[in-house]
């Protein structure tokens, strides 16, 4: 894709990279990265180089929703209480889709970790931190940049905390 044919949702992630002085690789696939494994197939990685970029809210008020994305990797989910006792939210919950798509202006399976309508607190899992190169969605279901997972948590601006379901030895994971 040239730079003036980019997708709005592409080029927004480009540009609030862009800001902190970062240059994204974005690759697009025919075939869909919306989940974790069609990601992790798609670019050759190991399930765990796959940044899911999974949206919750609390309530402010009754008009006003507090946007939380967390960033775990591909196998693992957010441990509700774990992500509650790190924000400080007892109320926290996952976001709708519709609620997701509105307030970051992407749609599941393509929100980014980065370049949201709306200000929104990112967290980051520290099992991220164990790969040199992670793989985040680009804006699109089908378009994801690799990324150092320093790089990427000073591009979210993200707090790292173990905010990840705790996982039995040996088990395999579900990806959700």
């Amino acid at each position: 894709m040239s730079e003036t044919s980019l997708h709005p949702a592409v080029a927004r992630v480009i540009e609030a990279a862009a800001r902190k002085g970062v240059v994204l690789d974005i690759h697009y696939f025919e075939e869909s990265t919306h989940t974790a494994a069609e990601a992790a197939a798609a670019v050759g990685a190991d399930l765990g180089q796959i940044v899911k970029s999974l949206v919750f809210v609390a309530d402010a008020d009754e008009s006003v929703l507090r946007t939380y994305v967390c960033l775990v990797s591909g196998p693992d989910r957010v441990d509700l209480r774990r992500l509650a006792a790190v924000v400080g939210e007892p109320g926290i919950r996952r976001a709708s889709a519709r609620e997701a798509r509105d307030l970051t202006g992407f749609v599941i399976g393509g929100i980014p970790p980065l370049g949201h309508f709306r200000p929104a607190k990112v967290v980051m899992d520290p099992e991220l931190g164990r790969h040199e190169i992670v793989w985040a969605a680009a804006g699109l279901p089908f378009a994801v940049f690799p990324v150092p997972p320093a790089t990427l948590r000073a591009l979210a601006n993200a707090m790292v905390a173990p905010i990840a379901e705790e996982r039995a030895l040996g088990s395999d994971a579900v990806v959700g």
